[in-house]
């Protein structure tokens, strides 16, 4: 019987053509190939924005006043030159303006769980004048252009999109995840000002837990050739072979000129050093005017240095178009060599070698900022969860930032790549081409997974439900053949969208999958999605009139512990591991509360990345390094006497526990385990003595502290690039007179931050809090809060402050001085 999991959280490629013949159509002329080789301008800064309205065409540009809006090109006054914009704010993107809008409990209460599972934003036709927003943005394209092709590029707006560019109606985008692009050529107006406006509209949305509203990816504007090479079109495919690695090599010439071409594609391959390492190049082939034709070579690494997860080596091959001798289109792919197997004996496989998945999903907004994650910001997340051992990561349940998979490619972590919607549909296929095609050459995708817990589709309606994923496994396999596919099934796995997939992808359920191995034993099995533990970060108690969950394995009525589901794949070798309900916390989905509850408490680190005290079971189990952690905090006045529950995660052989310097006993750590001991409060220290082999390897204390006396401020890094993208992430905190840390701490404290940088959101990981994320301030929330703090255009010190907001005497202020050093920034639009 599978359990409804989504009811109990709101209740509780187009075909390539080849060349025609040359006769018909004569050659380009120079003069009609214009400028050569593209341009990749980013268009994230000085935007204009403002609220618009879902019903009052009066609140809302006078758009949809009549019924002729768009009866005539050019009429849209909004966008052209000149129009007023006086009291638009200014701002710089990626931007989620849902963020910034305030918490509210809708007047039908607990029963509208839709609000509940997307954060309790006002969202929603039913918040008319909170879901729509309109973005402008003038720019100057030089008469030197004349001649070139452009196009606006985004990465990902949510949600249904408007694009007008110098008063004309360009096109619409109505799915919130996956980029799209549009040819404003003829409509740019070069040698002069041009505008850009979208017209966003968020009331509806493509999930059902926190989305954001809003650009809130990168921008783009491309200049290139009449004749250039087809977005996401070039492609290199590694075959590993015992000899080295052949490479098949491919590119899509597009002629959008006015004349036939004669064209050849060279392709230089360089190792990370820049070293040129082969070369290739493919046949001349005549492209005809509104062509588009396929070109491909091969080539051969004699000793390929391979990506893997301790050395994600990446090469780069430098695509160039050539026609009537000259470069006429180039760009820089890069891609990896190594080999993914999945296998239904002996699990996973990374370059022959056996690696079991050690991963979680992932939903993508992050404290202070929701869904507009800047990329130094995505590395950091993927930081996190390296530290704990995490070898992969499933992008539940969308297509991801292209800058978030770019990070696990560098970083050497593995991802299942999930599409937002299981459909055979002309969209639904559309959005999956997307998918493919914008992430086939990245080396840490080893898996697609076309869907999750579509359980009409595996019953009732199962036929249709096989139907649907065949046809989208095909256009997977269509499009890249070196990967496999699967959907995360939660329940009757034996039926519709499982029977044709090539992966089986178990969420939860966890008594099935023994006897589905038994029955179908040449079917690889992977767990798409396990665990859905739950906790409060810094607390020690379920206290259902506080909304806070005890951090001592916790778990939903579908979930399993860290532990549990663990151990169940660690001793299955066929399994080849699985994808933990969550990484981070997320906004949304509050479990097992409703309001206040705003945030989701799945997350092996809360909203901010700040780990709970399970993080630290995986890092004993997830990786060599010897670990060693004990909880809970050791500030318990007014218990003393009372027993407290003391946990002990770690890999060493013992560990022994003392209580102000008396030992209260050694044990054998349990395989994939923890130990425990109860142990009556009284004030002081508690210490864990880890041991292997007979001897102390290390060591860690739990003292009560003293109250407030210090803030303090700590950066991931204190030396930003002036690029107006870098960020840093700050932890605040406050110290005893002794200067540890107070876990126990929830004073508020208020931010300042002046010089070549500035604060982009707050936050401290509480699920209850209403505080806002684009404050000034932030109470510390069990001990810690987080800023988010950007580098401006211009080099300079960014110095912050923070104090107690109360002015508590005697809590001395922090003062920390971050340097935005000059750097060459990407090329802009100006």
């Amino acid at each position: 019987m599978s359990i409804d999991r989504r009811h109990l959280l709101k209740t509780g490629a187009l075909a390539l053509s080849g060349a025609l013949g040359a006769a018909e159509f004569s050659l380009a002329t120079a003069a009609e190939a214009g400028p050569a080789t593209r341009e990749r301008l980013l268009l994230d800064f000085d935007w204009r924005f403002r609220l618009g309205h879902g019903s009052d065409p009066a609140q809302d540009l006078g758009f949809g006043f009549g019924q002729s809006d768009f009866s005539k090109t050019g009429d849209f006054g909004f966008a052209k030159p000149g129009f007023g914009t006086a009291d638009w704010r200014t701002l710089d993107l990626p931007h989620d303006w849902a963020v910034e809008l305030p918490f509210v409990r809708d007047e039908a209460g607990e029963g509208d769980a839709d609000g509940r599972s997307h954060g309790f934003k006002p969202l929603g036709r039913r918040f008319p004048a909170t879901s729509v927003g309109w973005y402008r943005r003038e720019f100057e394209l030089p008469a030197s252009d004349a001649g070139r092709r452009f196009w606006l590029e985004f990465d990902g707006v949510m949600r249904d999109t408007l694009v007008f560019v110098n008063g004309c109606f360009i096109g619409r985008h109505d799915h919130g995840y996956t980029p799209f692009r549009f040819d404003i050529t003829d409509f740019a107006n070069v040698g002069g000002s041009n505008v850009v406006m979208l017209r966003v509209d968020a009331s509806a949305g493509d999930g059902w837990f926190y989305e954001g509203a809003g650009i809130y990816r990168h921008v783009w504007l491309y200049k290139s050739d009449a004749l250039h090479l087809g977005r996401w079109d070039s492609t290199v495919r590694a075959t590993v072979q015992a000899d080295g690695a052949a490479l098949a090599l491919a590119a899509l010439v597009h002629n959008d000129g006015s004349g036939a071409e004669r064209v050849r594609v060279r392709w230089q391959l360089q190792d990370a050093d820049g070293r040129t390492v082969a070369t290739a190049e493919s046949r001349e082939q005549l492209v005809p005017p509104e062509g588009r034709v396929a070109f491909d070579a091969t080539a051969r690494l004699r000793q390929p240095r391979l990506w893997s997860l301790d050395d994600p080596h990446r090469y780069t091959a430098v695509v160039t178009l050539e026609a009537g001798g000259k470069p006429r289109d180039r760009e820089a792919v890069a891609f990896g060599v190594r080999s993914a197997v999945f296998d239904p004996d002996k699990g996973f496989f990374l370059n022959g070698k056996p690696v079991k998945i050690q991963g979680v999903c992932n939903h993508q907004d992050h404290a202070g900022v929701g869904a507009a994650v800047p990329d130094a910001l995505q590395a950091w997340r993927i930081g996190v969860m390296q530290g704990m051992g995490c070898n992969a990561l499933r992008t539940s349940h969308n297509m991801p930032a292209p800058e978030l998979v770019e990070a696990c490619d560098r970083l050497g972590v593995m991802v299942m790549a999930e599409a937002r919607q299981l459909s055979s549909s002309e969209e639904g296929l559309a959005q999956l081409e997307v998918l493919v095609k914008r992430l086939r050459n990245s080396p840490s995708v080893i898996l697609w997974s076309i869907g999750n817990e579509e359980w009409q589709l595996q019953k009732p309606m199962a036929s249709q439900g096989r139907r649907l994923a065949a046809s989208m496994v095909r256009r997977c396999h269509r499009l890249d053949p070196t990967r496999l596919v699967t959907a995360a099934v939660n329940g009757d796995n034996e039926d519709g969208v499982s029977d044709a997939v090539d992966v089986i992808g178990f969420n939860y359920v966890q008594q099935f999958p023994d006897g589905f191995h038994k029955k179908y034993p040449k079917r690889p099995i992977i767990g798409s999605e396990t665990s859905s533990a739950i906790a409060t970060r810094g607390e020690y108690e379920t206290v259902a009139s506080r909304n806070v969950i005890g951090s001592y394995d916790g778990k939903v009525p579908w979930g399993t512990t860290p532990e549990e589901w663990w151990k169940f794949h660690a001793e299955r070798e066929w399994l080849a591991g699985g994808f933990a309900w969550t990484g981070f916390d997320y906004r949304g989905e509050p479990t097992p509360y409703g309001w206040p509850s705003i945030s989701s408490q799945f997350g092996i680190v809360d909203i901010c990345g700040f780990p709970k005290d399970y993080y630290h079971y995986y890092r004993a189990w997830w990786q060599a390094k010897p670990a060693l952690h004990v909880f809970p905090h050791w500030n318990w006045a007014g218990r003393e006497g009372k027993p407290v529950d003391v946990w002990v995660y770690s890999n060493a052989d013992e560990v022994e526990l003392l209580l102000n310097g008396k030992s209260l006993g050694r044990q054998a750590m349990p395989k994939l385990g923890h130990l425990s001991w109860k142990v009556n409060y009284e004030p002081g220290a508690i210490e864990a003595r880890a041991y292997r082999g007979g001897q102390l390897l290390l060591t860690e204390k739990r003292e009560t502290t003293g109250g407030a006396a210090s803030v303090r401020l700590v950066a991931d890094r204190t030396t930003l690039a002036a690029d107006g993208e870098d960020v840093t992430v700050i932890r605040a905190e406050c110290l005893d007179d002794k200067g540890r840390w107070v876990p126990t701490a929830q004073d508020k404290l208020v931010f300042r931050v002046r010089g070549a940088g500035r604060l982009i959101g707050v936050g401290n990981g509480d699920p209850n809090s209403h505080e806002s994320d684009q404050g000034s301030s932030r109470s510390l929330f069990n001990g810690l809060a987080q800023l988010i703090v950007r580098a401006g255009r211009q080099p300079g010190d960014i110095v912050i402050t923070a104090a107690v907001e109360s002015q508590v005497a005697g809590i001395r202020p922090a003062r920390l001085v971050i340097q935005a050093e000059r750097a060459q920034p990407r090329p802009a639009v100006a």
